[in-house]
């Protein structure tokens, strides 16, 4: 059903801290240009758990014009099972084309719980759900064995593997075969995960390097894995600021550089300063200095 380059997009912030429509508009716009084949809204990079659900609507509906027919995904990632259950019903009905569903971040579930919760969930939206699996973000691994009992419902037709453990995308190939469409949603292991076999990326550092992200998927998928290397290696400093505690300020402010916009955040986050923001700026503004010429895909 899903594959390729799903941005995880940011969201955008006015002055007195209100939804940037306009400046969404512009930079969701700019995923769909570079070639990306879906949009993710409200998740982690997105400040999903800074937003209200109406927010979160607001962002679908900016991504869904963006998008104009491609699949945009509604994150789930609410505490509490009821609240992930109407935010899920509230997607399906504004039209979203899916679920990403995040086990609760706040209580940390056991396996049987993990199997309700998203179940519920997937039950009361009535969509197709991306299962992720993130048990270094979330402290809740979606194992084997958990996916295999969500497999069960046919509504479970995605993963995105974050476990940050690249034996983890063999493993679910070789116990599930195509059973699930298989996202990386780790940016400085995209190669590594696209070499043996996910079908996409979920993508951070695309937010603000669109057309580098593209062209590597694109690259790998062609067989032409030594210019997608060169493409990731040169990539690899920026990639490597998705996995981090600050990954939204990091990603922010490379948007800063690379596409011109502004870098502010929700509270109680704050943008970057001092030596922490020159650190990244110089991360930044040294691969921006060296960027490749792209080949024709």
């Amino acid at each position: 059903m899903w594959s390729g380059v799903f941005p995880a997009v940011t969201t955008k912030f006015t002055v007195d801290d209100e939804l940037d429509h306009a400046e969404m508009e512009r930079c969701f716009a700019l995923q769909m240009e570079a070639g990306c084949d879906g949009i993710i809204v409200a998740g982690s990079l997105g400040e999903g758990p800074m937003l209200s659900h109406d927010e979160k609507l607001a962002v679908l509906k900016i991504a869904q014009d963006a998008a104009a027919g491609k699949p945009v995904l509604m994150t789930v990632n609410e505490a509490g099972t009821r609240e992930a259950e109407q935010l899920g019903k509230r997607a399906a009905q504004a039209g979203a084309s899916g679920l990403m569903v995040v086990p609760s971040p706040i209580y940390h579930t056991n396996p049987d719980e993990t199997v309700a919760a998203m179940s519920a969930v997937a039950a009361a939206a009535d969509l197709p759900v991306m299962i992720y699996s993130n048990r270094v973000a979330y402290r809740v691994d979606v194992t084997l064995e958990i996916m295999e009992r969500l497999g069960a419902d046919e509504r479970f037709v995605a993963i995105k593997e974050s476990s940050d453990d690249i034996r983890r995308t063999t493993e679910i190939i070789n116990t599930f075969g195509d059973r699930f469409d298989l996202f990386t949603g780790v940016d400085n292991l995209a190669f590594e995960a696209l070499s043996v076999g996910a079908i996409g990326w979920v993508a951070g550092l695309v937010t603000a390097f669109p057309r580098e992200t593209v062209a590597i998927y694109q690259l790998m998928k062609q067989g032409r894995r030594d210019e997608a290397l060169s493409i990731y290696r040169w990539f690899r400093p920026l990639l490597d600021l998705d996995v981090s505690t600050y990954l939204v300020q990091n990603i922010k402010l490379a948007e800063v550089h690379a596409i011109d916009t502004n870098d502010r955040v929700r509270r109680p986050r704050q943008p970057l300063s001092g030596e922490r923001r020159a650190s990244v700026e110089k991360i930044i503004t040294d691969a921006l200095a060296v960027r490749p010429t792209l080949p024709s895909f």
